[in-house]
């Protein structure tokens, strides 16, 4: 039992740094990712780094090229974000409206308690290393509230939707953090009282918003690069 508890913290490590070099560029858009290299760079065996790859996958942060390995995949553009943005706007207010009608005390609960951890954790800036579990925990209370809804094929979109975000490797919007909780809040206010219009209105105000505080983290992306927006 001890060693396969040792096994698991060990392989999420490897997951966790692995992605932190994806996102931060460590690795860069499109280059390869080498699991010999890795494992050495790492200190590890070649195991841990093929489940981390293998994660990463389903996270839509690496490829995976038939005989030809790994890649991190390509960023997307200002154009596929406001896309993304769009099919939010369609979807979470909706969310949003239904779960006010159907959420249950259990429900409203989880979501208070994920508000509160955001507190816990609210630093926001250029690292994924410090951003990231703020990042989870806002993750997190969209694919909860969606799931109270009642509607499995409309939270199941949601959660599709968020997975693609990190296709953008968005730094947090410095700051963002207090704004971003107010309008949890204000989201969660609405749904328990059970209030379907003021709950979609209150999550279209916060993606919209959202949407501007993604914007500007783009330039920083492209600097990255090397290269200049147009």
């Amino acid at each position: 039992m001890g060693n396969e508890i040792r096994q698991d913290v060990l392989a999420e490590r490897v997951y966790e740094d692995i992605k932190a070099m994806v996102m931060d560029h460590g690795i860069a858009p499109g280059a390869r990712v080498g699991i010999d290299a890795l494992a050495r760079r790492l200190d590890v065996s070649a195991t841990p780094v093929r489940e981390a790859l293998a994660r990463l996958e389903s996270d839509g942060l690496v490829v995976k090229r038939p005989n030809a390995g790994y890649r991190a995949t390509d960023l997307l553009d200002p154009d596929g974000l406001r896309d993304l943005f769009e099919m939010r706007l369609l979807l979470e207010p909706k969310a949003a409206s239904l779960a006010a009608e159907n959420a249950d005390g259990a429900d409203l609960q989880r979501l208070r308690d994920i508000v509160e951890r955001m507190r816990s954790h609210p630093e926001t800036g250029e690292s994924y290393a410090v951003y990231h579990r703020f990042a989870l925990l806002d993750q997190e209370f969209h694919d909860t509230l969606a799931a109270s809804a009642g509607r499995p094929l409309l939270a199941d979109a949601v959660n599709r939707l968020h997975s693609h975000l990190h296709l953008f490797r968005l730094t947090s919007a410095p700051g963002a953090a207090g704004t971003t909780i107010e309008e949890h809040e204000r989201i969660l206010d609405a749904v328990a009282r059970r209030n379907p219009e003021q709950a979609a209105e209150a999550m279209t105000t916060h993606l919209r918003s959202s949407r501007v505080r993604h914007r500007t983290g783009t330039p920083r992306q492209d600097e990255k690069q090397g290269r200049a927006r147009p």
